[in-house]
């Protein structure tokens, strides 16, 4: 667990630290498509490029990269004199945060869905058989944690029209995105493994399952956690535990709007250490982490990381304001687009490599083209204007 928790920190600390040489946030006017592609390239130097080693070839000085990022990180603030004073109110800044705290995950995830069919890519970062934690074991639960912390439910907007057009718009491309993976690889004779899914399960059933539940039973915000520790059927009881941390850091008594940042920031600290707390006892005293069964202590470890991202940026607002990087906006904008073409690209790789006798720098390497590949194609896609967000 810890070493999860120290991978993450140091993902959330290459974007803080990307933040320290961002003159101003990416915005709709004033820019165009060069422009556009190399501040790209400064996100994807300083903040991919970093995490990929940090998670392959230097995987075993994750510790060591903590603390030199933290002093790395405080020095440029000092020199670059980035403290923003006020810090800035509003739903743009605690958007912005947000946003980071997305865009994290799916960087982590991104990367890790490639490298794992690498030698260079540790074991010890693989998803667990059964019980245990591994980086790897965040990834279906973050992603239904995330999507809960900005959903409708949460922000306690709800109408029985909406909620069933929302819910066939989301549902709709996951089932057909689900049944185009089961099809192509049992035509393809794909890799598969068992262990995570079963033999006919994938990622996008369980997304479409989760939104299928909650729109059949409308369960209110502030109750949605209390039913989702009940049930813990799934990751639909994860989904509800999400929605109501949500609602409670920032929509309560004010429907469709944000409480303020100081007191988001305080509820947010507090929320993360008693997760904390209850990983550690529901684990060693309860029963052990295990996200094969999506039990409530992998359920509590993972809000309990994806709280301390969120905490660690609404920490550093005063640093670094609501600025928002390219990458971040593409990413954010796009993140089951971003997550299909990382899936395109894996097995476009997957059909060409044999990856598990590839030596590590040729694995550093496609591993570098992947990347930067998915950073091109999700910053042209939010560049061109398309629309591909129906989570």
């Amino acid at each position: 667990m810890l070493a999860v928790s120290a991978l993450l920190n140091n993902v959330a600390l290459l974007m803080f630290l990307r933040y320290t040489f961002c003159s101003q946030a990416v915005n709709d006017a004033n820019r165009n498509l060069k422009s556009y592609l190399a501040v790209l390239a400064v996100d994807y130097v300083i903040i991919v490029l970093p995490t990929l080693l940090i998670f392959t070839v230097l995987a075993d000085w994750r510790y060591e990269c903590t603390v030199g990022l933290v002093l790395l990180l405080l020095f440029s603030t000092v020199l670059k004199r980035a403290y923003c004073w006020p810090y800035t109110e509003g739903p743009h800044a605690v958007r912005a945060s947000i946003s980071s705290y997305r865009v994290v995950t799916m960087v982590v995830a991104f990367l890790c869905i490639l490298a794992v069919d690498f030698r260079i890519y540790p074991r010890e970062f693989a998803k667990t058989e059964t019980y245990g934690t591994s980086l790897m074991d965040l990834g279906v639960g973050s992603f239904v944690l995330m999507n809960a912390v900005t959903s409708r439910q949460a922000r306690n907007i709800s109408s029985s029209m909406s909620r069933w057009k929302a819910a066939f718009r989301s549902t709709t491309p996951l089932l057909l995105l689900g049944f185009a993976r089961l099809v192509t690889t049992l035509s393809l004779d794909y890799q598969v493994h068992v262990g995570e899914y079963g033999v006919n399960w994938n990622f996008f059933f369980t997304l479409a399952g989760v939104s299928i539940a909650t729109s059949i039973l409308n369960v209110p915000a502030k109750y949605s956690g209390i039913l989702g520790s009940v049930i813990l059927v799934g990751y639909w009881g994860m989904y509800l535990i999400g929605v109501q941390v949500s609602y409670y850091l920032f929509f309560e008594n004010r429907p469709g709007k944000q409480r303020s940042k100081h007191e988001t920031r305080i509820r947010i600290c507090l929320l993360s250490i008693v997760f904390w707390i209850l990983t550690l006892l529901i684990d060693r005293h309860v029963e052990r982490i295990s996200r094969r069964m999506c039990n409530l202590a992998y359920v509590i470890w993972v809000v309990a990381l994806n709280l301390q991202v969120l905490a660690m940026r609404f920490l550093t607002d005063n640093l670094f304001g609501s600025k928002v990087l390219a990458l971040e906006r593409a990413i954010d904008r796009h993140l089951l687009a971003s997550f299909l073409v990382a899936n395109l690209l894996t097995g476009l790789v997957n059909l060409s490599v044999d990856t598990i006798f590839v030596s590590s720098s040729s694995a550093i390497l496609i591993l570098v083209w992947y990347s930067w590949t998915l950073c091109v194609v999700m910053v042209l896609l939010d560049f061109s204007g398309v629309k591909y967000k129906f989570w």
